[in-house]
């Protein structure tokens, strides 16, 4: 197995990010579709409004995927996407575990104090 881990940029290319957006938009096109059923004996108004109407939908799709996605490509630090990570990370970062933490749940976890 390689020793090379993929950067950020590697990871979530335009190309990927733009499918992934293609992707769920025609999901929700298709699902707008069959729900309106237009797939079944329509006129062709109730066609034409269905088509119309998923249309709409996956281009709000599309938008939204891509903004959210990229939004959260933000929030992640390239220097993290690298580092290795070898210890929990829901623990503190203090090495001392001497049992006396006065933290927010450290009433919940045994007898009270008086």
């Amino acid at each position: 197995m390689s020793d090379d881990r993929p950067t950020r940029r590697d990871l979530m290319k335009p190309v990927q990010l733009l499918g992934m957006a293609f992707g769920a938009a025609a999901f929700a096109g298709i699902v707008t579709l069959v729900s309106m059923g237009f797939f079944q004996q329509r006129t062709s108004e109730e066609a034409q409004a269905a088509v119309i109407l998923a249309l709409i939908i996956a281009g709000v799709t599309f938008i939204t995927v891509l903004v959210v996605v990229a939004l959260l490509l933000l929030a992640v630090d390239p220097a993290q996407v690298t580092k290795q990570v070898d210890k929990p990370v829901l623990l503190p970062d203090s090495d001392d575990d001497d049992g006396d933490d006065e933290g927010p749940d450290a009433a919940a976890g045994g007898t009270p104090k008086a």
